[in-house]
C-alpha cells in the first residue's frame, strides 16, 4: 500500500501548485473519525500502487487544515480530486469501491500495462528480442485478460524460439478475439516450424540417428537448431554431451552461451542453471 503524503499549509504550494504540473496529484479530503474516509483511504492507497510513477496520493486532514479545505470548497468527506497544473480535473465525494476507483483512474491515467507494451514494441523495433519478452512478460502478468499483452507475449515467445508456449497463448484466445494479429502469429509459427526442419538439421538428424554416440554431431545439431530458435531441442543436446564429457570440445561454452542469451526470468534459464551448476559443483 501507498502511504499518502499529508497536505499543509507548509506544503501547499510545491506539492498541489508545483508538483502537479509534472506529475497527476490525486487529492483525499478526509476526517480520522469518519468511517467512510477511513474506508477511502484502504481503498486508494491501493489502487494508486501501479500508477506511483506517474501519479502523487496525497491527503488533507478537514479537521486540521481547515483553510486548504475552505479553498477548495469541500462540503462533505470523503471528498477526492484528481488535479493536473494546479487544476481539478476530476473526482467524487462518495465512496466508491476498488473496480470503481481503477475505472476512475483509469480515464485519466496510463495503465501499467500499457507502459510496458510501448516498451516491448520499441525493443522489438531495436532488435532487444529478450528486452521485448521481459516487458511483455511483466505487461501480461498485470493482465493475463488483455488481448494486446497476449499477442505482444505470444510474439516474443516465437521470436525466442519457445514456440509451444506461444501455441499454447494462442490457442486460449477465442474466436471473436483472433483479429489478424493472430493469423500474423499463426504465420509465424509455421516460418519457425519449416525454419527447424532445414536441409542441414535434417541431414544431422539424419547423422544422428545413424551415429546416436557421436557427440560432435550433437554439438553442431544443437548449433542448427538454436539458429532455428529451437532453444530447448539445443540446450539439452549439449547438456547430454557435456554430462558425458565436460570438456568436450566447444560444448561447455556453447551451454553456457545459450543459457545467458536467454531472457531473465525464463523457466528455461533457470532451470539449465541449476542443471549445469549440479553438474560443476
Amino acid at each position: 500500500m501507498l502511504s499518502p503524503v499529508a497536505i499543509t499549509m507548509d506544503n501547499f504550494q510545491q506539492i498541489i501548485l508545483e508538483d502537479s504540473k509534472s506529475k497527476w496529484l490525486l487529492l483525499q479530503f478526509f476526517v480520522p473519525e469518519n468511517q467512510a474516509c477511513a474506508q477511502t483511504t484502504q481503498i486508494l492507497s491501493t489502487a494508486v500502487q501501479p500508477y506511483a510513477q506517474h501519479l502523487t496520493y496525497a491527503q488533507v486532514n478537514c479537521n486540521e487544515q481547515q483553510q486548504i479545505a475552505q479553498q477548495f470548497g469541500i462540503q462533505s468527506v470523503p471528498t477526492v480530486m484528481l488535479i493536473k497544473d494546479a487544476q481539478p480535473v476530476d473526482g467524487f465525494a462518495s465512496v466508491l469501491d476498488a473496480a470503481q476507483v481503477e475505472e476512475f483512474l483509469v480515464k485519466h491515467l496510463p495503465r501499467p500495462e500499457d507502459e510496458l507494451l510501448i516498451a516491448a514494441q520499441e525493443q522489438l523495433n531495436a532488435g532487444d528480442i529478450q528486452g521485448a519478452f521481459t516487458s511483455a512478460q511483466q505487461a501480461y502478468a498485470l493482465a493475463p485478460n488483455n488481448l494486446d499483452c497476449q499477442y505482444m507475449l505470444a510474439d516474443c515467445q516465437i521470436d525466442l524460439g519457445q514456440i509451444d508456449a506461444a501455441k499454447a497463448l494462442l490457442s486460449s484466445i477465442g474466436l471473436a478475439d483472433q483479429d489478424n494479429r493472430y493469423q500474423v502469429l499463426q504465420g509465424k509459427i509455421e516460418l519457425a516450424l519449416q525454419a527447424a526442419e532445414s536441409p542441414e538439421i535434417k541431414a544431422l538428424q539424419a547423422q544422428l540417428a545413424e551415429e546416436p554416440e557421436n557427440k560432435q554431431i550433437k554439438v553442431d545439431l544443437a548449433v542448427q537448431l538454436h539458429a532455428a530458435h529451437q532453444t530447448e531441442d539445443a540446450l539439452a543436446l549439449l547438456f547430454s554431451v557435456v554430462s558425458e564429457q565436460l570438456d568436450f570440445g566447444e560444448a561447455k561454452k556453447l551451454l553456457l552461451d545459450m543459457i545467458n542469451a536467454l531472457p531473465d526470468g525464463d523457466a528455461l534459464k533457470s532451470s539449465y542453471r541449476r542443471k549445469v551448476y549440479s553438474l560443476l559443483y
